[in-house]
Parts: C-alpha cells; structure tokens; sequence
C-alpha cells in the first residue's frame, strides 16, 4: 500500500511538501519530497515486534535546517571538496564553502537535500515503488551541466530496500549521490553494541578538516578493519569516530555485498550491497543533544550510523581514484541494496 498526504510548505519558496508512506508486509518506508529525504522506516525485530530503525524529526522545519542531513538525498557531490575547487578541461569551478568555510560539503550551500523533489509512485503486490525527480541547472552551486536526476525507492515485502541513482549531464560535471540516512537497528541509545563487517581492504585517512590526502591505506592492522564483524564501539576511540571512506575490496563494478550489520538485543540485521567503489562509514561524531528525534528525545554522540555508498571522496581533484566524471551521452548509475532481517 502506498499513501500519500500532506506534509508542509517549504518556509523559504512556499513549495507544498508531500509524504508517501510505502507499506510491504512487515515493513513501512515513509519519504518526504523535501530532499527525497527517508523520514521513517519501520522494521520488525526477532520476536515481530515492529519498530524504528532510523533517526529523524517530527517536522518540516526542523528538516529544513537539517544540519545532520537526516535521510536526504545527496548531491550533486557527496562528501567533501577541498576548498570547494575543482578544474575540468582546464576550466576551473567553484563550489560554496559551507563546511566551517573551508570546504564544500554534500555538493554545497543550497544542495540536493534542499530541493523539492517531483515524485510519482507505483505498486504491485510484491513491491512499492516511488520515482522521484529533479533538474540541477548548469551552474547552481557553480557546477557545470544541466543536470536531470532520478532517484527511484523500492521496498519489497520480503524487506528489501532498493536505491537506484540515474542522472544525465549535457556538459561534463562531476556527479557523486548517496543518501545520509542513520541507523540504530535498535531503536534506541547508542549504535556502539551494533556489530559490523566490511568487505573493505582499504581506506582513505583524512587531515583535520576531514578531507581525504589520497592515499589509499590497507586497513589490516588498524581500527579501521572491519573484514570480520566486530561492534562498532570496539576502536572506535582509538580511531577517533569514525567519518570515513573505505574502498571495497570488489572493485569490479557491478552490484556486490559490502557489508553486514546486526544489532544483538533486537536482533535486527542488514546486509548491503552496491555499484559503488566506496562506502562512508560516520558513526555520529557530531551529534550532541541539539537535535531532538520524532519522539522527543535528543540524540546525542553515536546515536546512529551511516553507510554512505558513493565515489571516492574529492576524486574529482584525484586522478588516481575511480572516475566520478559524467561527460553528455554518458548515464550516472548507481544502486544500493539493503536487506533486513536475512
């Protein structure tokens, strides 16, 4: 069943926002067209008991300020730029800096999860599905291309999750979406106990604003090796949080397992696959009480965890990293799979 209703008029350009909410068996997706962004999903855990598996607000403003981008669509770049900076064919771009004014952050000032998405829905009776749209012009947020971007959501009964990224440039242009949602598989306190896997050999250290050297570093021997499942929390102090890239060890393109994650008390899994060659693992570093959930409560350090599936970060200023170029005629194609309760 697929519902769509009412959700809010954008404070800034007094566009209606519209909720759809797509029930499958035991499992419920509920998107708003303000940054395509995942305000809820529903799961069952061992005993069927359904639940909250996601962080997210109670309504439309908060979700406008959304600095943590809770379940938005990203782009046109996820990740960071340095200093906002890239050249093509020896024209060089500028992004806006709003990542403490030193870098672009998720494509920018005013990005993809700031736009009012168009949106239709489809279902049958093993699946539902929401098409959503939107046009980037050439030069907003100093971008080259007219950029069209279709981003479509599918939720099976049997409790697949299905993200599929399309977009076409008619001027070259780097391209690099994801979406930003958090989970907490158990609904609750801290993602710390949450045991995860990797099928990941390398990753990508970063300088103290967080932006990639461009080295790729093997991860044996780090608190970043996450090859065989261990909790989340383990090392993640000597890490110091975790806000970073890792490379699959699959890099062959097309769609492979990259990660398993369970939570032990709800008994609550996923497993993920994707296209991508890398995946951003944040553990919400920066999360400190000032972002109250859908159900009052704030949440705080570790509260929930992101699997960002997505192109290298600044890759465009990396020749030696996977292509993120996508030149006209060319098709951006990506897909993220996530399987609960396998």
């Amino acid at each position: 069943m697929i519902k769509k209703e009412y959700y809010g008029i954008t404070s800034q350009t007094n566009e209606v926002v519209d909720k759809y909410t797509l029930e499958m068996g035991e499992y419920s997706l509920s998107v708003i067209t303000w940054g395509g962004t995942i305000t809820s999903l529903i799961v069952p855990d061992k005993k069927g008991k359904k639940g909250e598996v996601t962080l997210g607000y109670a309504t439309l403003k908060e979700y406008e300020a959304n600095i943590p981008y809770f379940g938005t669509l990203v782009g046109r770049y996820a990740n960071r730029i340095k200093e906002g900076k890239f050249s093509i064919d020896g024209v060089k771009y500028q992004v806006p800096l709003n990542d403490n004014g030193l870098n672009a952050l998720h494509g920018g000032s005013v990005g993809f999860n700031s736009k009012v998405w168009s949106a239709e829905s489809e279902e049958d009776e093993e699946k539902a599905t929401l098409k959503l749209h939107l046009f980037s012009a050439d030069g907003e947020m100093g971008f080259p291309g007219n950029l069209n971007v279709n981003v479509t959501y599918v939720l099976y009964k049997t409790g697949t999750l299905e993200i599929d990224y399309k977009a076409t440039s008619d001027k070259t242009t780097p391209v690099n979406l994801t979406n930003h949602t958090y989970f907490n598989l158990a609904g609750k306190g801290t993602i710390l106990d949450h045991t995860l896997q990797l099928e990941c050999d390398g990753y990508l250290p970063v300088d103290d604003n967080l932006i990639v050297t461009g080295e790729i570093l093997g991860v044996e021997g780090t608190p970043f090796d996450f090859r065989e499942a261990k909790a989340i929390g383990r090392d993640i102090e000597v890490a110091g949080g975790y806000d970073h890239c890792f490379v699959l060890t699959d890099k062959d393109g097309g769609l492979k397992e990259f990660a398993y994650v369970k939570e032990p008390v709800s008994g609550r899994t996923m497993r993920l696959y994707t296209t991508m060659p890398g995946v951003q693992l944040y553990s919400g570093n920066f999360l400190n009480g000032n972002d109250v959930g859908r159900d009052g409560k704030p949440y705080h350090k570790h509260s929930g965890f992101c699997l960002e599936t997505q192109h290298l970060p600044d890759a465009v200023n990396f020749p030696h990293f996977p292509n993120s170029l996508l030149k006209p005629g060319e098709t951006y194609n990506h897909k993220t799979v996530i399987v609960f309760n396998e």
